[in-house]
């Protein structure tokens, strides 16, 4: 098959998207989602609920797909939903915004995630800077954009940063400093100090800061802190967010952006031509679960946070050291106590040791900085209490 050359095609296969022949590499989420369907093993690799969301959201969805609500929707969003988020936002944290102007819908988080780096980068010389180990679909999206990833490693087991390799990291060429907190995939929430630092260098370099924050109301210790909420940073700072972690509703596809309405809009240049827009009956659902009660979205943080403690229990049992996780699906351990060197070959061997499924966090780094993270797994705790249960039973079994 003939090969496609192009600057994308490079960048791409600089950063370890691609192989050197130009073909896809398959995903180690893939790879381990299949592994644990074929040999029948728990899969706490991939971090999707095995549960629904709130019926009242479900209804809701059920209704505007009887009310004829099927077609597009607004370039925006439907103002409903815009109005929610909004709301949203003034309700847990302050934020003030212009429903019709600060906010915009995606589809989900991960192409408000792209859209916002193709509207902000300019050209190869732009400065991507991420926090280390980094949702995978970063990488991919600042290669589409042609920018370069600055990786800040993150120090087991508080995966923090630290603040002189922050500093270091972020330069005159930044054009985007990347914030996901709660983190994905370590478990972390970020200091105060690091958040107020991450506003001062942006200040001092003028870049713009974008904050992953779609597990945020999984925090288990909280409330969660926005970055747009500190002084002099909501006008440099774009907010993005998703229905899915929240309620349980990943295969929705929901998302947000928000913030001042010059970068929002922006944003929404490159969205229309990505999507266009997002599925239109889920829409006015998720501003359904966006209104529901304070009792409602305590008790996410609560559940998620003993759902993790009950891994983690089992996870201790079987001879792992764990990073205790702050927030988020998941739960961070070393492996180097069972014997393991290397994360990858230990994750392809757990599901015939202990009939569960893990992800190396190998997967997460850029090459150059596997070695700091060699013996490091992910597992998420985002399953239902019955499954943890047997899962901790089993990860308990390898030390017995």
């Amino acid at each position: 098959m003939q090969q496609i050359p192009g600057a994308w095609q490079r960048t791409a296969r600089g950063a370890g998207l691609l192989a050197p022949d130009g073909s896809a590499i398959p995903t180690i989420f893939a790879e381990m989602s299949a592994l644990a369907a074929s040999t029948g093993a728990l899969n706490l690799g991939q971090g999707f609920p095995d549960e629904d969301g709130p019926q009242a959201v479900l209804d809701a969805a059920r209704e505007a797909i009887a009310a004829g609500i099927n077609q597009y929707a607004p370039g925006r969003g439907f103002p409903d939903l815009l109005a929610a988020v909004a709301q949203h936002q003034k309700r847990f944290y302050g934020i003030d915004l212009d429903p019709g102007r600060e906010v915009l819908v995606t589809v989900g988080a991960t192409e408000a995630l792209a859209a916002t780096l193709l509207a902000l980068i300019d050209g190869p010389d732009d400065e991507v800077v991420v926090f280390e180990p980094y949702y995978d679909s970063y990488a991919a999206c600042i290669a589409l954009s042609g920018a370069k990833l600055v990786p800040v490693p993150l120090r087991w087991p508080d995966f923090q940063p630290d603040l002189d390799q922050l500093a270091s990291a972020v330069t005159d060429r930044t054009r985007v400093i990347l914030v996901n907190d709660p983190h994905n995939p370590t478990g972390s929430v970020f200091s105060s100090e690091v958040r107020d630092e991450i506003v001062r260098l942006a200040h001092r370099h003028d870049a713009i800061i974008v904050t992953d924050e779609v597990y945020e109301h999984l925090v288990f210790d909280g409330p969660h802190v926005p970055i747009a909420t500190l002084p002099d940073a909501a006008d440099r700072t774009l907010i993005i967010s998703s229905a899915g972690k929240t309620f349980s509703l990943t295969g929705w596809k929901t998302g947000w952006v928000s913030g001042p309405a010059e970068l929002v809009s922006a944003v929404m240049a490159v969205k229309q031509f990505l999507t266009y827009v997002g599925g239109s009956p889920f829409q006015p659902a998720v501003a359904v679960g966006l209104r529901l009660s304070d009792a409602f979205f305590a008790s996410v943080a609560s559940e998620m946070a003993a759902k993790a403690r009950l891994l983690g229990t089992g996870l201790r049992a079987a001879g792992f050291d764990v990073s205790s996780p702050a927030g988020s699906y998941f739960t961070v351990v070393d492996a180097a106590p069972l014997g393991a060197t290397d994360a990858d070959a230990f994750c392809r061997e757990l599901p015939a040791r202990a009939g569960v499924v893990g992800i190396p966090l190998t997967a997460f780094v850029t090459p150059a900085h596997r070695d700091r993270y060699a013996t490091l797994v992910r597992f998420a705790a985002c399953k239902r209490v019955e499954v943890l249960a047997d899962a901790a039973e089993r990860l308990a079994g390898m030390a017995r």
